[in-house]
C-alpha cells in the first residue's frame, strides 16, 4: 500500500468514509477558518510523512467535516519551499487528498498587491500565475506525467462559481496574475517593478507549487489571495511577517463569507 493510501485509511478511521468534495489550503493568518468546520481535527504530527507547517500564523492540522452542508478537508497550514528547499513539500498532503477521493481544491494565501485598485484587506482571484521562483515541484518525477499542461491550471468553472458567490455577498473579487517568489525574504522594489512588467498583479511565496501538484494529480483547483500589503516600493508601509499576520484577518472575514456562500450555492460542477 502506498503512503498516501495508508494516510487516507488512517484519516477515514477518524473522520469517516465519505470523501471530501473540496479541499481547502489556508495561508498565513487564515488558519482560524478551519474552526468553522464541524468535524474532526487531526494534527499533522499524527500523519506520518505529512509536511511540517513551521511558519507562525499557520495551524498545522487537517480538519475534515461539514461546512455549509458540504464535506470539506481543510489544511490549516502548508509547508513552503523556503522552509526546506523542496518545492514538492506539499506533495504527500495532496496525494493523500486525492487518495481520499477529493477532486477539487481551493487554495488561499496572503499576498502583496501590485495594483492600487486591490488594496490591503481586499481579495484577488487568481486567473493565472508566474513561477518566478525558478523551480518546480515535479523535478525528479520519473514518469511522463511530469509534463503537465497548465493552460487550465486555474479552473474556469470554479472561478465562475466563486465570482458568483462574491457578487451575491457584495464582495469585490478582481481577477489577476499571481507571481511566486521563493522567499523567505520579501521582494525588492526592483523585483516588484520586474514582476509588474511581466504582468503580475500580486506576489507571494506559496500556492504555485500546490497548483502544479494538484494538476499533476488530476485535481481541479482555484486560488484566492488575501491582500495584506502593497509590494515593496509601492507604499510607505513597513513590510514584515508580523504585518502580514496582522493584516490577514481583514481579508479573512470576507474570505469566510465568500467560501460559505460558494459552498451554499452548490459549488462548481
Amino acid at each position: 500500500m502506498s503512503r498516501s493510501a495508508e494516510l487516507a485509511a488512517l484519516i477515514r478511521e477518524r473522520a469517516g468514509e465519505e470523501p471530501p468534495e473540496y479541499g481547502l489550503i489556508l495561508g498565513s493568518g487564515l488558519g482560524h477558518l478551519s474552526e468553522a468546520v464541524e468535524g474532526v481535527a487531526i494534527p499533522y504530527d499524527d500523519l506520518p510523512g505529512f509536511p511540517h507547517a513551521g511558519v507562525s500564523g499557520h495551524v498545522p492540522q487537517l480538519v475534515i467535516g461539514e461546512l455549509e452542508n458540504r464535506r470539506v478537508a481543510v489544511f490549516g497550514g502548508r509547508s513552503h519551499y523556503y522552509e526546506t528547499g523542496h518545492a514538492d513539500a506539499m506533495r504527500p498532503a495532496l496525494e493523500t487528498l486525492s487518495a481520499l477521493g477529493c477532486g477539487k481544491l481551493i487554495l488561499t494565501n496572503a499576498a502583496g498587491s501590485l495594483r492600487t485598485d486591490i488594496p490591503p484587506g481586499g481579495l484577488m482571484l487568481l486567473n493565472d500565475h508566474i513561477a518566478f521562483a525558478g523551480t518546480n515541484p515535479l523535478i525528479g518525477e520519473k514518469t511522463d506525467a511530469r509534463f503537465v499542461p497548465l493552460t487550465d491550471a486555474h479552473d474556469i468553472a470554479i472561478r465562475a462559481a466563486l465570482e458568483e458567490a462574491a457578487s451575491a455577498e457584495g464582495i469585490a473579487l478582481p481577477q489577476g496574475v499571481y507571481c511566486w517568489f521563493s522567499g523567505p525574504s520579501f521582494e525588492t522594489p526592483a523585483e516588484i517593478r520586474a514582476a509588474r512588467v511581466l504582468g503580475a498583479d500580486a506576489v507571494g511565496m506559496s500556492t504555485v507549487p500546490e497548483i502544479i501538484l494538484a494538476r499533476f494529480l488530476g485535481i481541479r483547483c482555484a486560488a484566492i489571495s488575501v491582500i495584506t500589503n502593497m509590494g515593496a516600493g509601492l507604499s510607505d508601509e513597513a513590510i514584515s511577517h508580523d504585518h502580514t499576520k496582522a493584516m490577514a484577518p481583514l481579508g479573512a472575514a470576507k474570505l469566510e463569507k465568500l467560501l460559505r456562500r460558494f459552498l451554499r450555492n452548490g459549488t462548481a460542477e
